[in-house]
Parts: structure tokens; C-alpha cells; sequence
């Protein structure tokens, strides 16, 4: 089973407006409302691609009610640790021309909520896998990524962990199956700049040899490189199409790239990702099963 853990999930509220004006009131043309957070993003992607994976983290209020109606109506297991106050953000993307993003906070969370978050991950059992995507809230410590995975020690757990600097750093200790940072991120990490292919490569190296076990490396346009454990280097470019969407294309690569790696073909598990997050920036939402396969043909 593929656990998914989401410590902030929000409620996405997209308005599409031919012009925005500060200080003044504007009207909208079109809005939509999706269902979101990185870790809720990947489970909602591998149900649409066959895989099963339950849903982790908090929710609170009328949000957090309508998040855990949405998942479960599209087919995803959930299990959320329900706070008792506050409720689950809203995120407003303003679309006129430009995106603009107003991100909600969330609501508080105790540490009697993170120990019954813990209490869930109890439930975990050899050759499961956890996915740990995102920010983690002001109210929760900033080495919760390194506390669970210390907790899942002692189970032969695979680790897929999507976060930025010293989060994905930290927890490289604990030999992650699956990191996945970009091009620019992994510039941060090292305080660098990479030019080519081949820079992309040296540094996502010492990566791995610092204790990540599958290294994916995305790269916007330029597509994607992939150092597997087994050793191998495999590159792929990108899909065509229109560019609609920025949110949570990253998650459907890693949705699909472990959908695809299920016989050890991470090949094909690369270009899986890569079609599957190719479907997400291609659409309004996230990405449909038909696309992706569509997709998946141009590589």
C-alpha cells in the first residue's frame, strides 16, 4: 500500500478574470474549486491511474470535510487526523494573464494531533511506501519529516520524500527510496550552477551518495533525468502540448513514476511520471488517465 501524507491540504479556489485591479472590485468570468495539498494530489493521480494508496495528514472544519467527501467520492482510501479547531485552507489562484496566489495558513496543529498521526503510520507494514510532499506548517517542528521516517526504521518502508533544502537534506540519513527535486532546487542544495546535462548529473550523484536510493531530477521544458539505483542514468524530454496549469504537476510525475515502477522498470517509470505530469500542465485539473496514455506515446 502507498501512504500519502499531507500535513496542510487545502481547498483550491481558481478564479479566471480578464484584468486585476488592487483596490478595486473585480469580477470573475469563470471560477473552479479543486481539492489539493502535494501528498492529496499524488493519491488522487495514482487512483486515476489504477493504484491504490490511502491519504494521511490533518483536516479541520467545513474545508477539511468537503477535502475528505472529494477524495473518498473519487475512489481514494483517507484516514485524516480531524482538528478540533480551525479549518483547512483555502487557496485563492487568480488567473489574468498572470497567476497570482493568495495561500491560506491552516489551522493549528497540537502535538497530540502528531502523535495520533503517529499512532496511523503504526499501521504501516514491510514493502509499503510513504510519500512525504511539501511545506510543513509553523505549528508542527521542522524535523517532522525525519521523526516519522526514524519511527518507520525498524520496517522495510520505502520513502519517497518531495520537499525543498535542508527538509530533503536532513533526511537523506534514512536512505529514501525516491527524492525528487528540480534543477533550480538542486542548485540551492549545493550552491551552484549548472549548466549542463552532465552538472545535473554530478550533483544528483552526490545525492545517492549521501543516501538516496532513486534520484529524479525535473527540469521544466528541458524534461527530466532519473539516477536509478541500479546504477543506470536515463533522460527524458518533455511532452507536447498547451501549457494550462502550474499546480500540481510535479506531484502527478511522482504519482506516476510510482505507478510505473512497480516491475523495477524505471525506464519506463520515468516516462510514466513524465506523461503523467505533462497531463496535469496540460489540463485545468489533474490529470485523466486518457491523456496520460495519449501522452505517454510522444516518448
Amino acid at each position: 500500500m502507498i501512504y500519502t501524507v499531507t500535513f496542510n491540504p487545502a481547498v483550491d479556489y481558481v478564479i479566471h478574470t480578464d484584468d486585476l485591479s488592487v483596490g478595486m472590485v473585480n469580477r470573475s468570468k469563470a471560477d473552479e474549486i479543486y481539492f489539493g495539498g502535494k501528498g492529496v494530489n499524488v493519491s488522487l493521480v495514482l487512483g486515476e491511474l489504477g493504484v491504490k494508496s490511502k491519504a494521511l495528514g490533518f483536516i479541520a472544519g467545513f474545508t477539511g470535510e468537503a477535502i475528505e467527501k472529494s477524495m473518498k467520492e473519487s475512489g481514494v482510501e483517507t484516514d485524516f487526523v480531524k482538528l478540533d479547531k480551525g479549518f483547512s485552507r483555502i487557496n485563492v489562484k487568480i488567473k489574468a494573464g498572470k497567476e497570482t496566489e493568495l495561500n491560506g495558513q491552516g489551522p493549528e496543529i497540537s502535538h497530540e494531533d502528531t502523535e495520533k498521526l503517529f499512532a496511523k503510520l503504526e499501521e504501516m507494514q514491510d514493502g509499503d511506501t510513504i510519500v512525504l510532499a511539501g511545506s510543513i506548517p509553523k505549528s508542527l517542528s521542522s524535523d517532522i519529516y525525519e521523526k516519522i521516517l526514524e519511527k518507520l526504521q525498524g520496517k522495510k518502508i520505502k520513502a519517497v520524500v518531495d520537499a525543498t533544502k535542508d527538509l530533503l537534506m536532513n533526511v537523506l540519513k534514512y536512505k529514501p527510496f525516491l527524492i525528487k527535486p528540480n534543477n533550480f532546487e538542486l542548485e540551492e542544495m549545493f550552491s551552484t550552477k549548472l549548466e549542463t546535462d552532465d552538472d545535473i548529473i554530478k550533483y544528483a550523484q552526490k545525492l545517492k551518495e549521501m543516501g538516496a536510493q532513486n534520484v529524479l531530477v525535473s527540469m521544466a521544458g528541458d524534461g527530466a533525468i532519473l539516477l536509478a539505483e541500479n546504477g543506470n542514468v536515463h533522460k527524458c524530454g518533455v511532452c507536447k502540448g498547451t501549457v494550462k496549469n502550474s499546480v500540481g504537476a510535479g506531484d502527478s510525475m511522482v504519482a506516476g513514476f510510482l505507478a510505473g515502477c512497480e516491475n523495477g522498470d524505471y525506464e519506463y517509470a520515468l516516462k510514466l511520471g513524465t506523461a503523467t505530469g505533462g497531463a496535469t500542465a496540460f489540463s485545468d485539473g489533474l490529470a485523466k488517465k486518457e491523456l496520460v496514455y495519449e501522452l505517454l506515446k510522444q516518448l
